[in-house]
């Protein structure tokens, strides 16, 4: 069953329902993780160790132990350029940072930080790595960011980005991991640490001006002189995150006719109004978390936000609302594919096995390959480095795409110029990217796609990974016989940590939550959305007989 939304969602933040920030922050340092306790170790998910002080999972000792491993890694693999590192504006991102910075300068690396001690997006920091690494084969560099993403302000976040600019792949998390939980096993033997009075004015930490560079390249990948020509309105939310003190300098350097909606930074996040659950969550592709740019639609020819760390977009229009992300996705391929001519002809089209059809459909249309993969955005770092892929996108908002000369601009999500794009394309097309969205559904078809959540336990979670298409046992789908059951991606073979079944006019796919005792069922349909119901209720029958099949 889908979860039951909140009668607080899309509502202000109560006071009362505040995080405590001198508590938060406290845990930190008074908090000490038992790494016999399975939760309170350090985890590498598809983006780095999260967790919150509160319950014993983002500690001082994690990061402290991280960083060492970190640093540690870095020697091993002879990395020996820059350690470009940025935060976000969780409440526990300032703490992370000095506990990171304590250790870095023990190791004597040569650490970058912003000069005004701000803030600093995760498609920045990869900007800055890909930057410094161009054309070099030594000296290179590489970053860390401080932030959850876009999870409820009482969580912290810390993610490590190698010299390729995108999140780190599986063998450098997963001995990362290992390094720290023995680290934390053995009372922190091995972390090298001096006070971070002596950190802070070390020779190897350097202050650098982060947004100019990043602001000034950016007419590179987006054309902005097509946005500021046109007059086009936009508006504009950071909601309280990373991008706060970006958006002025790209709108002064280009002069764009924008409203920044709020400048504000409050690590309570009091000014959002609540997600589907009543937490707090600055999630711009959720409609409850987005209510108050909603509300605003009609003032803006489109508007658009981002999440705390920039890298996720938010895509509002007059004619849509919030847009789907799969529909801006959709758009967006579209777009691009049209207007950036130095692009190589044999651009593919990068997208996740849980990512909408109708991005094949448009692919079908351009003529462009698609390249299908398990969610995580590291499986598209080869191609967007190479030119290889002129566009990856997830279904939870978060894409990148070249430089309008067809070479790399970031191997990490980025959320700014996804934005940008979004006025670029009400720019040039005279109409925002949801009327556009609704001409590719004449064209193509209307997908009725969901996602759900369904209880799961341990054990039941972990028969995902045996899981073949005998198992499952599934020949026909709401009504249409099964073209393919995957438990691997098409596109490179890696295992999608569950299962993809297909059909002519329909799909689901089912994977298991990493945090969570549920797994996560999404589907579509391009018939309607009684068909959407038939798909998604033969999906869970099918899983619950596995389950009970053992």
């Amino acid at each position: 069953m889908a979860a039951k939304v909140s009668p607080l969602a899309g509502k202000t933040v109560d006071p009362n329902s505040l995080v405590n920030v001198p508590r938060l922050v406290t845990a930190y340092f008074a908090g000490k993780p038992d790494p016999a306790v399975a939760t309170e170790r350090v985890a590498f998910g598809t983006s780095g160790h999260r967790g919150s002080s509160l319950n014993n999972a983002f500690n001082e000792n994690h990061i402290v132990a991280v960083s060492q491993a970190v640093c540690d890694h870095r020697r091993a693999a002879g990395i020996t350029g820059p350690l470009y590192i940025g935060i976000d504006t969780h409440a526990l991102a300032e703490p992370a940072l000095v506990s990171a910075l304590e250790v870095f300068a023990a190791n004597e690396i040569d650490v970058v930080i912003d000069e005004r001690g701000g803030y600093t997006p995760t498609p920045v920091i990869s900007h800055a790595i890909l930057t410094h690494n161009r054309g070099r084969t030594d000296g290179l560099a590489d970053g860390v960011v401080v932030t959850p993403s876009h999870n409820p302000p009482e969580d912290g976040g810390f993610k490590y980005n190698p010299p390729n600019g995108g999140p780190a792949d599986t063998d450098i998390t997963s001995a990362v991991e290992k390094a720290a939980n023995a680290m934390l096993e053995n009372g922190l033997k091995g972390v090298k640490r001096i006070s971070y009075d002596r950190a802070r004015k070390a020779d190897c930490v350097h202050r650098r001006d982060y947004i100019t560079p990043y602001v000034e390249d950016l007419a590179n990948v987006v054309d902005m002189e097509a946005i500021r020509s046109s007059g086009v309105k936009l508006g504009i939310d950071p909601l309280g995150g990373a991008a706060v003190h970006y958006w002025q300098p790209i709108i002064e350097r280009y002069k764009l006719d924008a409203k920044l909606i709020s400048a504000a930074v409050d690590p309570t996040f009091r000014f959002m109004t609540v997600d589907w659950d009543g937490k707090v969550r600055m999630d711009c592709s959720s409609p409850y978390a987005m209510a108050r740019l909603i509300g605003m639609r009609n003032d803006f020819d489109v508007a658009f936000a981002n999440d705390t760390d920039a890298d996720r977009h938010g895509i509002v229009t007059r004619s849509s609302g919030l847009m789907n992300p799969n529909h801006y996705l959709s758009v967006a391929i579209a777009y691009l594919f049209a207007h950036r001519p130095q692009w190589s002809r044999d651009a593919a089209i990068g997208k996740t096995a849980v990512s909408s059809a109708m991005i094949d459909r448009v692919a079908n249309k351009i003529g462009r390959k698609v390249v299908e993969t398990p969610v995580g955005f590291k499986w598209f770092v080869d191609g967007l480095i190479g030119g290889s892929f002129g566009f990856a996108g997830e279904e939870s908002a978060g894409a990148s795409f070249l430089r309008r000369d067809g070479s790399v601009w970031t191997t990490d999500k980025d959320g700014i110029i996804l934005g940008l794009l979004a006025a670029e394309i009400t720019a040039v097309s005279k109409a925002d990217p949801g009327e556009l969205y609704q001409r590719l559904t004449a064209e193509l078809g209307a997908p009725f796609y969901a996602r759900i959540d369904a209880a799961a336990s341990p054990a039941q979670k972990a028969l995902f990974k045996t899981l073949t298409a005998e198992k499952l046992g599934i020949k026909q789908l709401a009504g249409e016989p099964v073209t393919a059951t995957l438990t691997k991606a098409p596109g490179n073979g890696q295992s999608i940590g569950g299962v993809k079944v297909t059909t002519a006019n329909g799909w689901f796919a089912a994977r298991p939550s990493g945090t969570e005792d549920v797994y996560k069922i999404y589907a579509e349909s391009f018939v309607s959305a009684d068909h959407l119901g038939k798909i998604q209720h033969e999906a869970q029958a099918a899983l619950s007989a596995m389950f009970a099949a053992g």
